[in-house]
C-alpha cells in the first residue's frame, strides 16, 4: 500500500511528501534498552524512597497510639487506683443466643481502656500487624536478661545509697522467658508462664486478642518460625510472680506497673514491628534504633531493638 502512495504522489509531483515519509522510522533495540534502563533506574530511586516514607508514616502513626494508649492508661489509674490486667482485655465469648461460644469480636469488646478510653481498636494496633478481629492468640514471656545474676544491677534496690551488684539479686530477676510456656492466670489474677500445668496453677494458657499489639506481638525465632510474645504485663520478677508463687518482696524491681506509683522509667509496652532482624540469626534484632518504647512518664520514643531483645521491662537505664 504505502509503494503505492508513493508512486500516486509521485505521480503528482509530491515529492517531498514521499522524502517526508521515507524519513520515518522506528526505535531502536539500542534506544529501547536506554528507554527501558532509564526507567529501572528511576524506580530504583523512587520505590526505596516511597518505602522509607510509609516506614516513616506507620512509625509515627504507632507512636501516636501509644500516646493516646498512655493517656487512656492514666485516665483509668486515676479511676482505678492502679493499671489495668492487659491493655485491650483477654479473649471473650458469647454467653448466649445465636453466637454462644464463639469470640466476641475486639472491636465489638468492652474492655479495659476500649471503648471507654480508647474510642478506635485501631490505636490498639500496630501499622505492621495484619490480624483481624476475632484472631485470638497465646503468648510467651519474651527473653530475659541473660547476664548473670550479680552483675548487672540497675538501681538501688536494697536501700544503702548505692548501686553495686548486691542489688542485682534472682528475686528482683525476670521470672519467665520463651521457654517456659504460654501466659496464664494465676489465682491471685497475675500473669505467669505455663508448665505442664500453667505453672502448676491453671490448665489453661491466657487467650489475647491478635489485634492488640501492644498486649502481645509475633516475633521471628531463630529456628525460622513466628511466637508471640508478651508485651504490655503488670508483674514480671520472680519476687512477684516466681514458680514459688510470688507476692513481691522487699528487695524487688519497683519498676513493674503492678507497684503502687512505680518509677518514671517503668516500661508499660514496646512495639516491636519495625525490627531489622540479623541476616545470619533471624530471631535476633539488629542493634538500632526501630523499636518504639512507651515509659510511664514521657512520650512513646525510638529506642535500640537489641537492647529491648536482651532486657525486656529490665531495660537499663543507660540505655
Amino acid at each position: 500500500m504505502r509503494n503505492m502512495r508513493e508512486t500516486f504522489l509521485v505521480k503528482l509531483g509530491c515529492k517531498a511528501e514521499v522524502q517526508k515519509m521515507s524519513n520515518k522510522r522506528a526505535f531502536t533495540l539500542i534506544e529501547l534498552l536506554v528507554v527501558i534502563a532509564i526507567i529501572a533506574i528511576l524506580a530504583g530511586i523512587i520505590f526505596p524512597v516511597y518505602a522509607r516514607a510509609k516506614d516513616s508514616a506507620n512509625r509515627n502513626s504507632d507512636m501516636a497510639s501509644m500516646n493516646n494508649l498512655r493517656s487512656a492508661l492514666q485516665l483509668y489509674r486515676a479511676d482505678q487506683g492502679g493499671y489495668p490486667p492487659a491493655l485491650l482485655g483477654y479473649v471473650t465469648l458469647y454467653s448466649g443466643g445465636p453466637d454462644a461460644g464463639n469470640v466476641i469480636p475486639a472491636d465489638r469488646l468492652k474492655g479495659y481502656l476500649y471503648p471507654k478510653r480508647v474510642d478506635s481498636i485501631k490505636t490498639l494496633t500496630p501499622a505492621y500487624n495484619r490480624s483481624t478481629v476475632t484472631q485470638t492468640t497465646n503468648a510467651v514471656f519474651p527473653p530475659a536478661d541473660a547476664s548473670a545474676v550479680g552483675s548487672a544491677p540497675i538501681m538501688d534496690l536494697n536501700g544503702d545509697g548505692i548501686v553495686s551488684n548486691a542489688d542485682d539479686v534472682a528475686g528482683a530477676r525476670q521470672a519467665f522467658g520463651p521457654a517456659d510456656g504460654d501466659v496464664c492466670w494465676n489465682s491471685t489474677v497475675l500473669a505467669v508462664a505455663a508448665g505442664s500445668r500453667c505453672g502448676g496453677v491453671d490448665s489453661t494458657p491466657l487467650s489475647f486478642y491478635a489485634v492488640s499489639g501492644f498486649d502481645t506481638a509475633q516475633v521471628p525465632t531463630s529456628g525460622g518460625g513466628q511466637q508471640t510474645q508478651l508485651r504490655y504485663s503488670r508483674f514480671w520478677t520472680n519476687y512477684a510472680i516466681g514458680p514459688s508463687g510470688g507476692g513481691g518482696g522487699a528487695d524487688d524491681d519497683p519498676r513493674q506497673l503492678g507497684y503502687d506509683d512505680p518509677p518514671e522509667d517503668t516500661v508499660v509496652t514496646w512495639d516491636s514491628y519495625f525490627r531489622d532482624y540479623d541476616s545470619g540469626n533471624p530471631g535476633v534484632p539488629v542493634a538500632t534504633r526501630r523499636d518504639l518504647l512507651l515509659f510511664v512518664s514521657g512520650s512513646a520514643r525510638p529506642w535500640d531493638s537489641r537492647a529491648l531483645f536482651d532486657n525486656s521491662w529490665r531495660l537499663r537505664r543507660a540505655r
